[in-house]
């Protein structure tokens, strides 16, 4: 979720509707080990309203994961979390991520790495069923028997993407891997979950500890609410909440930030109405901040489109 699950993001969901626990955006390590170290550690800016907060971390080399996860316990997280299942072409290229699928030794060296800089902080990997095959039994066995307090699973191959409905089944194997091989670590499921009951009905069929929900939030920022049975807001409270995205946005960052981020924004506040795609090609072709706030003041101020 780079560029997306940033503290202003994560602050719009907690004004919605709470998750139990939320994560960084995929910081490298060695980015932080690097002279752009203060651009990087955007990436990780956050406010108490956040917390529990996980760092979200990837890269090549077990110094840089060692001395990030020191300064991840510094920086006040509650957890650190090793991403081994982005598919990502010149990520893998490198020989990151879910990568290291096809290299055991050195996903066991990171581990270790960021293990021994991360003291009592707890370490999770989130990963792939495998590479160009699905290897279970191969693969999350291996992740099982480091003793991680947590395997988040996406349940499809690095080749798979997300072109291919997710093998829940093969999450259920992890689980049972799991409850023979390493029965403290905490098994969350992840693909395709478009909202809080359907969560919940994962987790009950398939005996999980929890499950992760990534890219469902972007279609509705309310996926966490608890006590609606309709989650989906009307196109009135999305572009107020829209709105108050972009506010945010300036306060936070200025002119840090490029402000096309808030780009990628649009289609989750505006879609599923008659006239969407019209509405979204228009705040495309807002050139600044000011005139994508007054384009939905306009918006707002109308209470309708």
């Amino acid at each position: 979720m780079e560029d997306v699950t940033d503290t202003v993001f994560r602050r719009v969901i907690q004004s919605c509707a709470p998750p139990d626990i939320m994560f960084t955006e995929f910081t490298s390590v060695d980015g932080l080990d690097s002279k752009g170290a203060d651009m990087v550690s955007q990436r990780l800016k956050f406010t108490e309203i956040e917390k529990p907060l996980i760092a979200q971390i990837w890269g090549t080399t077990t110094e840089s994961y060692y001395k990030a996860s020191q300064d991840m316990v510094k920086r006040g997280f509650d957890g650190i979390d090793i991403n081994m299942g982005c598919p990502v072409p010149k990520v893998i290229k490198r020989g990151c991520c879910s990568a290291l699928t096809n290299d055991h030794p050195k996903a066991q060296k990171i581990i270790e790495a960021t293990r021994e800089g991360a003291g009592d902080l707890p370490i999770s990997v989130k990963t792939r069923i495998g590479f160009k095959t699905i290897e279970t039994e191969d693969w999350i066995g291996f992740l099982l028997e480091q003793n991680l307090d947590a395997l988040i699973i996406h349940g499809r191959t690095t080749k798979e993407l997300s072109a291919v409905p997710n093998h829940w089944d093969e999450i259920a194997k992890a689980k049972k891997l799991r409850d023979t091989i390493s029965p403290l670590t905490i098994i969350i499921g992840n693909g395709d979950i478009k909202s809080r009951g359907e969560g919940l009905e994962k987790i009950e069929e398939h005996g999980l500890d929890g499950v992760m929900i990534g890219r469902g939030v972007l279609e509705n920022p309310w996926i966490f609410e608890k006590n609606s049975q309709f989650e989906i807001r009307d196109l009135n409270n999305r572009l107020s909440l829209f709105k108050s995205h972009i506010s945010l946005f300036d306060q936070t960052w200025g002119d840090k930030k490029n402000f096309a981020i808030l780009k990628k924004f649009i289609k989750m506040y505006i879609s599923g109405f008659d006239g969407a795609a019209k509405l979204r090609n228009q705040l495309f072709e807002c050139k600044n901040i000011e005139e994508l706030s007054e384009y939905l003041k306009q918006l707002v101020e109308k209470g309708t489109v």
